[in-house]
């Protein structure tokens, strides 16, 4: 297994990351960033590409291409752009929009060849083929789901991830309104319904992970605020609840809503994210059963953390505070797991989503 110092030794020392926003305040669109791991430091941060609420983005394995959710007038889809990774600039290449509004998540495959949308409001998937160049090709699936759960923003399905399993065999859709985590069969771009996993009433589920191994996978619910530990069949597309676990501390009553889930690499540590109580909490993995043990809250030094990244070294996490614009660095300690407060006074207006290029 390869350690962090080793990882962090072939990784170019200033890294440029890019920032999803919303636009409704000073916003323009995309935002990029650079995190120099030498100094431990953030800065360089700069509007590269003017669009209309690109709240999600993602970038290619291949870092050739950057695809970012977004609005024009009253159609919704999604946005290609060419990258400079010299730079951080970028190019739009084309976007594919729809009736209605505009998705909350974007996905694309590891060969650059399909990206997949969840649209919160309209509660669809959409899946979009890719040309080499990056463009992006009208919706071959837009699949509307149905049904509705107990809690009072429950009224009608909510989709807030769609993404690929590690093997790329299916595409997962995880629902908020409806308490499901969906299993789409991926052929071609065109999906078909496989598997669906109806989760704790009320939950909210809006996020998932899967672990390394591919053996479990963890759910961040919004409503309830708590990972969901499952297991996973890679054959089958099936998922099993083995665990809930709370992200936030059982005295804290005010206004908390589960944000972003992410794992470290080697499967050690998840991290979640907590809008209200605006902290970080990390668990360990028990790496027999995928079950997961608290460790520690962190403070995100700032107003509802939207999203939160792992740095290429696994060395460092960034945090986006969306309502008080601000990004945060902290350090990652690789053997416990705990993260440390670097800097937290980088401003950028409503950040949602933070990505890195990929090294």
């Amino acid at each position: 297994m390869v350690s962090n110092l080793e990882r962090s030794k072939n990784i170019l020392t200033k890294l440029i990351g890019y920032i999803g926003t919303y636009t409704k305040g000073e916003s323009k669109g995309v935002y990029s960033f650079t995190l120099d791991t030498e100094a431990s430091k953030l800065g360089d941060v700069k509007a590269v590409a003017e669009l209309d609420n690109p709240t999600y983005v993602t970038v290619s394995n291949d870092n050739k291409t950057l695809y970012a959710v977004l609005k024009e007038d009253n159609e919704g889809g999604v946005a290609s752009y060419t990258i400079n990774t010299q730079t951080g600039e970028l190019s739009k290449v084309n976007s594919q929009v729809i009736d209605g509004a505009s998705p909350c998540h974007v996905s694309v495959d590891s060969e650059n060849r399909q990206v997949v949308t969840a649209n919160y409001h309209k509660g669809t998937i959409e899946s979009y083929l890719v040309d080499e160049d990056g463009t992006v090709n009208p919706a071959v699936s837009n699949m509307e789901l149905t049904g509705k759960g107990p809690h009072e923003r429950q009224e009608k399905p909510h989709t807030h991830f769609s993404g690929f399993t590690p093997d790329e065999k299916y595409v997962i859709a995880v629902d908020l309104g409806i308490d499901k985590v969906i299993t789409y069969k991926n052929e071609s771009g065109k999906l078909e319904e496989a598997h669906s996993l109806l989760v704790k009433a009320g939950s909210g589920p809006r996020h998932i992970t899967f672990h390394p191994n591919g053996k479990f996978a963890y759910v961040m619910t919004e409503l309830s605020n708590e990972v969901i530990t499952l297991s996973y069949n890679a054959e089958t597309g099936i998922f099993t609840e083995l665990q809930y676990i709370p992200t936030i501390p059982a005295d804290f009553t005010e206004n908390s809503q589960g944000s972003a889930i992410h794992i470290s690499s080697d499967g050690r540590f998840v991290y979640a994210g907590n809008r209200g109580h605006n902290s970080i909490a990390v668990f360990s993995v028990n790496q027999d059963n995928g079950e997961l043990a608290f460790v520690e809250y962190t403070s995100t030094e700032g107003n509802w953390p939207r999203d939160f990244v792992l740095d290429p070294s696994e060395n460092f996490i960034v945090a986006s505070n969306q309502e008080s614009s601000n990004l945060v660095l902290f350090s990652r300690d690789s053997e416990t797991g705990k993260l440390t407060l670097i800097q937290s006074d980088v401003s950028v207006p409503d950040p949602v989503c933070v990505k890195f290029l990929n090294v």
